[in-house]
């Protein structure tokens, strides 16, 4: 036999994001960069949205790549056919309490067949910042673990203080109106509240925390997290670097949990340029 070495197995990624639409995008754009720069990745969805991809993407929407497989854990509520967002404050409490064993026990599989298969060990765990749950999973198996906040920098910094605005260091001329609604409670027991600000102090407890920002449109709230976190990157825009890449593969791969409806943009298209289009959003407002 030749005396050539062996390839090294590829880093291997575990990416879980928190179960809601608005997460679910910005993890799958860094894991499809993550996977063009070498990765293996598993991307994590939660039963019920596993199968609101399949019924709107279709049956075969999340077979995947060789090296970009899809998993499911369970969120702990109650089964349902629904085609709608679950609600979110009891999806909060519920993947804080139900979901570490079952992403335990994932984590643990594919280390287990990494020995039959073609799937590299488990090499680090990129996490939503809200599911800190895999903080202990990380922990416990010796993995090191990153956390993205899908959101901007300044979400993070002011999202989990007190109402009084002159405390939001690296932030000018914040009102009340600017803060995220779930915080303005005078309820002390109030779930969003308490989850929110629980999930942001176990940022500190993460490898790494990647924020979905750049220096140049935040720097002053950049320079406060970097003294607070034990390491922090800005990564945005994750869309304009996905737009680099040139991958069939990757693209076939999406995350809309609505099926799409193509006849609507080609109405849009049919407008002329100058058209007023008036829209129904779900709040009953109207925009145009």
């Amino acid at each position: 036999m030749g005396g050539g070495s062996i390839p090294a197995a590829k880093p291997h990624a575990v990416c879980i994001p928190f179960p809601s639409q608005g997460h679910i995008n910005p993890m799958l754009k860094l894991a499809k960069l993550l996977h063009y720069r070498g990765f293996h990745i598993t991307f994590v969805h939660n039963e019920y949205n596993h199968k609101r991809l399949l019924k709107s993407r279709g049956p075969n929407s999340l077979d995947g790549l060789p090296d970009f497989r899809f998993q499911t854990i369970p969120d702990g509520l109650p089964p349902s056919d629904a085609d709608a967002t679950q609600d979110i404050p009891s999806l909060c409490e519920s993947t804080s309490k139900t979901c570490l064993g079952p992403f335990r026990d994932l984590l643990s599989r594919l280390n287990d067949s990494s020995s039959s298969s073609n799937v590299p060990p488990v090499t680090c765990i990129v996490s939503d910042c809200v599911m800190s749950f895999t903080l202990k999973a990380a922990e416990e198996l010796g993995i090191p673990e990153v956390m993205l906040w899908t959101r901007n920098a300044s979400y993070l910094a002011n999202g989990y203080v007190e109402t009084t605005i002159d405390w939001i260091s690296g932030m000018k001329n914040i009102r009340l109106r600017d803060l995220p609604n779930f915080i303005r409670t005078a309820d002390s027991n109030d779930i969003m509240f308490n989850f929110l600000m629980t999930e942001a102090e176990s940022s500190f407890k993460a490898f790494v925390v990647i924020l979905n920002t750049f220096d140049a449109f935040e720097q002053g709230v950049l320079e406060v997290l970097l003294a607070m976190l034990p390491c922090v990157f800005s990564i945005g825009s994750l869309q304009l670097m996905l737009n680099q890449i040139s991958d069939d593969g990757l693209k076939s791969i999406s995350s809309n949990l609505w099926k799409e409806e193509p006849e609507f943009i080609e109405w849009l298209n049919s407008k002329q340029p100058n058209s007023v289009v008036y829209v129904s959003c779900h709040d009953g407002t109207t925009t145009h």
